[in-house]
């Protein structure tokens, strides 16, 4: 398994925004790029953290063109929203000792 931490720096007027944009994302990713979700955290007022697992490294760096033309305005929504978009981390799983409920 394959993991990316991502930051996002978003602007507070459109946190809500953000959160449609990044979720409507996460989902057309999972289903059309293979990936295997993402989690956001919140880290402060205009701080959130994605961590997305991906079935391994290839299906990550080859993600992108098999998604559907409506990607394409939730993107811009989301960047939109934000001020800054970094990967922090792309990291091979070593471990998985998270509770599944």
């Amino acid at each position: 398994m394959f993991c990316v931490i991502y930051s996002f720096e978003i602007n507070p007027e459109k946190r809500e925004s953000f959160i449609e944009a990044w979720r409507e994302m996460t989902l057309l990713i999972r289903e059309y790029e293979g990936g295997l979700g993402s989690r956001l955290h919140q880290e402060s007022d205009t701080k959130y953290i994605a961590y997305a697992q991906w079935p391994n490294r290839a299906t990550w760096e080859n993600a992108s063109d098999k998604l559907p033309a409506s990607a394409n305005a939730i993107r811009t929504r989301m960047r939109e929203a934000c001020t800054d978009i970094s990967t922090l981390h792309e990291l091979k799983m070593v471990e998985d000792l998270l509770v599944r409920k």
